[in-house]
């Protein structure tokens, strides 16, 4: 029986900034773009939560929910190093570490270096560690498997820790309203309301034909979620399936030749992205977003490969124009433009393989 732990930092992003800038402690804190900006807040404090301050939500929506906020620029370098040591904490019980981001991560503890019996034990210690050397809290879950743990982290966050024993998967389960459920959207949850769903227990004994047939495939998933089955391992290190850049305007434009210079921009930095990564793929995405909000999504799959920006200019360039032809009726404005390379070929890149732009 393995033995698994969630570890999610507490508001990762602001409360190192809260660490770091004793004048922000206590205080609503959004990291992102200024309050008046057409950024989107990257992560927010629990003071600034209670406002109703989420990711990815507006900044501007973000100040008009709470004037009084501090809002600054994040510092990824900073994050990056704080994460570095977290992982290195980690490395101390086991090296199956796998990192979901800088402020997440699973550990199968189930063989682990110092021969711990208790992954609670581990969980305790792990925590304090991080709290030692980095003044910064996190949450944890300890369960048989990585769905249970994740779960398990949120059961008492902020800096908490919460453990599902072997045995008692179904009563945990049970307990859970659905929204709470790892996987389950706004959507979904309120189509499982309206077809009298409410908790864990409710979805359990549903016949998984019917969740075949509500929700498709996702009725088999959603089947073996309310049983806490989940055989997925813990992998140490995972290749990115794509790699993307985006921008968002400063203000929403309809001039094709400064979309062109965006382009060009874009495929600069994501030539730099898949050489680091050593990465080429076949396939392609063009991503366009309106001023609407709604996204338009163009793709090219070719036998050879995309890495080289003048390649990926010219090719995402006729896309923005098939785009931009069928814009119509009426014509709209665009806020953002981004571009992704999938279908990765696994050969290495050479690295004498010359690139255009210096």
């Amino acid at each position: 029986m393995r033995k698994i732990i969630h570890i999610d930092m507490d508001a990762f992003y602001a409360s190192v900034e809260q660490r770091d800038f004793p004048e922000m402690r206590g205080k609503p804190v959004v990291v992102g773009g200024s309050p008046h900006s057409r950024g989107v807040v990257c992560a927010a404090s629990y003071e600034a939560r209670k406002f109703g301050i989420r990711s990815a939500i507006s900044c501007y929506q973000a100040y008009k929910l709470c004037p009084d906020a501090i809002f600054t620029p994040p510092r990824f370098e900073v994050y990056k190093s704080v994460s570095k040591e977290i992982r290195s904490i980690f490395l101390e019980y086991t090296e199956l570490v796998e990192p979901l981001s800088l402020d997440e991560a699973y550990l199968d503890v189930t063989t682990n270096i110092p021969n711990i019996p208790l992954a609670s034990t581990i969980a305790k210690e792990i925590r304090k560690k991080i709290w030692e050397r980095t003044s910064l809290t996190c949450s944890a879950g300890v369960a048989t498997n990585k769905f249970l743990a994740k779960m398990a982290s949120e059961k008492n966050k902020p800096n908490g820790l919460y453990v599902v024993l072997p045995g008692e998967e179904i009563s945990f389960l049970d307990a859970l309203p659905l929204y709470q459920f790892f996987g389950i959207g706004k959507k979904t949850y309120e189509k499982f309301r309206q077809l009298g769903f409410s908790n864990g227990k409710d979805l359990r004994l549903a016949d998984e034909s019917f969740l075949l047939k509500e929700f498709g495939k996702m009725g088999a998933v959603f089947y073996r979620m309310a049983r806490g089955i989940d055989d997925r391992e813990v992998i140490p290190f995972r290749d990115p399936k794509s790699i993307g850049v985006e921008t968002t305007f400063t203000h929403d434009s309809d001039d094709f030749s400064y979309f062109l210079l965006t382009l060009e921009t874009l495929a600069k930095e994501l030539e730099v992205r898949m050489l680091k990564k050593n990465k080429k793929g076949k396939t392609l995405t063009l991503k366009v977003k309106f001023e609407d909000f709604t996204v338009k999504q163009k793709s090219l799959t070719s036998d050879s490969v995309f890495y080289l920006a003048d390649n990926l200019f010219q090719q995402s360039s006729n896309l923005l124009a098939n785009v931009w032809k069928d814009n119509f009726d009426p014509p709209k404005k665009i806020r953002l433009l981004g571009l992704s390379v999938t279908n990765f070929n696994e050969k290495e890149i050479r690295g004498d393989q010359p690139s255009l732009f210096g």
